[in-house]
């Protein structure tokens, strides 16, 4: 069997498909108006979105262009949002979604079997639990919580609902990344004892925050929703709430989470022994309270490290790449960058290996890198629903990779080094440390099993 055939053979024994090899029938460039006469709407999934503004549009645009999905409901707090997508959607579907602005009302209705989630971080948890006790599949964005006690509690209430939870750690579904991967557990590089990850950008500062009028288009009580109320700001929404503590969780879980997951997909591990991170907030005086350098260590023992770097004001990129991956083995190295290819070096560093992106991926996208590969992960949550298909990104391994960049938060601001029950990912002998494994919510809003 040639390589190409070798190669089409895993990609289909892993359950991403020759049609996902080809990117051909399931992707953004096809119409899902055109296949509304092939398939009844019985066999769509009919899609309610919760946040619309960035990654939420993109993903709402992706959502609307498959074949078997048709989005019936958009949800945001932002009018002008709601909007927008709602104009888009209906173009690309040919019928137009309905509004709704409280979650809570969308999830009484009945008529529709998927909630994305695509909110800020404070809303992942709180939102994937509400519609998992509604009855309905969610298609959650990363991070999977904003802190480790409300992930754990949304592994719970997945088990004792049933319901199916894909994250959108996307790169599982990739081919090339996937195939990379099963290399690497077929001993490509011998045994593979560090990895390391990485994240850059320039981001611009997000200056000092003045206390003004809450705008007429955004519903900021909701907006909130289950974090203690605070005053509204004029650099908080739409993005910058990411490095805000209150709300979101640095990038550390912004960026770091999809390499992270990577590695340790490829070690194959879950929760390390010990976690270290260094870093600060160097590069301007503003309100950004997270991190923008930062160094997080993941030690597994006898199984081997990972290491994360985020730099999120300083581009300059490592081994060539913006993002990424690095694994290192006893026979060398095999390196995953932000898009859907992987090269293979030996110990004097010869390429001996080498399967090219076929997609165009922008891993400095901050809404849309990657549409045509997303589209392979929609369809296994697709699979999921309607064929019972086993995910390629289940909420209990999308939690696990949730954690260890969590746990490295938690080092950060403890300022220890973590000590960790290798068994379930908790934290030993640190009380200062363990207030940070969960938060204090508004009143009324507690996520519950």
């Amino acid at each position: 069997m040639n390589t190409k055939e070798s190669r089409r053979a895993f990609i289909k024994k892993a359950g991403i498909g020759t049609a996902a090899l080809s990117l051909g029938g399931i992707l953004p460039g096809f119409s899902a108006q055109s296949y509304g006469h092939i398939m009844g709407a019985n066999e769509r999934v009919r899609v309610g979105m919760m946040g619309v503004n960035a990654r939420g549009l993109a993903l709402a645009n992706n959502f609307s262009s498959q074949p078997n999905a048709e989005v019936v409901y958009v949800c945001d707090v932002d009018t002008r949002a709601a909007q927008k997508c709602i104009a888009q959607v209906a173009a690309k579907q040919g019928r137009k979604p309905q509004a709704e602005g409280d979650i809570r009302r969308l999830l009484e209705r009945k008529d529709f079997d998927a909630l994305v989630v695509a909110t800020p971080d404070h809303w992942h948890a709180p939102a994937a639990i509400l519609a998992s006790k509604a009855g309905k599949h969610v298609y959650l964005e990363k991070p999977a919580s904003h802190n480790p006690n409300e992930g754990e509690i949304l592994v719970a209430v997945q088990k004792k609902y049933g319901n199916v939870i894909q994250m959108g750690n996307q790169r599982r579904s990739w081919p090339n990344v996937a195939e990379g991967i099963h290399e690497l557990h077929h001993g490509i590089i011998g045994k593979v004892h560090y990895a390391k990850t990485w994240y850059t950008n320039n981001r611009a500062p997000i200056g000092i925050g003045k206390k003004v009028a809450i705008p007429s288009w955004l519903n900021f009580e909701l907006w909130q929703g289950p974090a203690p109320r605070m005053d509204y700001q004029d650099n908080l929404i739409h993005y910058n709430w990411h490095w805000f503590w209150h709300w979101g969780t640095g990038e550390a879980l912004n960026n770091g989470t999809h390499m992270v997951d990577l590695a340790r997909w490829g070690l194959q591990v879950d929760y390390p022994d010990k976690v270290t991170s260094s870093g600060g907030r160097y590069h301007y005086q503003d309100d950004w309270q997270t991190p923008d350098t930062q160094l997080i260590t993941l030690d597994f023992g006898a199984k081997g490290i990972i290491s994360w770097e985020g730099r999120s004001c300083n581009g300059y990129q490592v081994e060539k790449s913006s993002v990424g991956v690095l694994f290192y083995g006893e026979k060398g190295a095999l390196q995953i960058d932000g898009d859907n290819g992987y090269r293979v070096y030996d110990l004097k560093n010869k390429l001996v290996k080498e399967v090219k992106n076929d997609v165009t991926v922008d891993a400095r996208n901050v809404t849309n890198p990657s549409q045509a590969l997303d589209a392979i992960h929609i369809q296994n949550f697709f699979d999921g629903i309607k064929k019972g298909a086993t995910l390629h990104a289940d909420i209990l391994s999308g939690h696990i990779s949730t954690l260890l960049v969590q746990l490295g938060n938690i080092a950060q601001r403890s300022g220890e080094m973590l000590e960790i029950d290798s068994s379930n990912g908790h934290i030993r002998n640190s009380k200062e440390a363990q207030a940070y494994w969960k938060r204090s919510y508004e009143k009324g809003w507690e996520p519950t099993v």
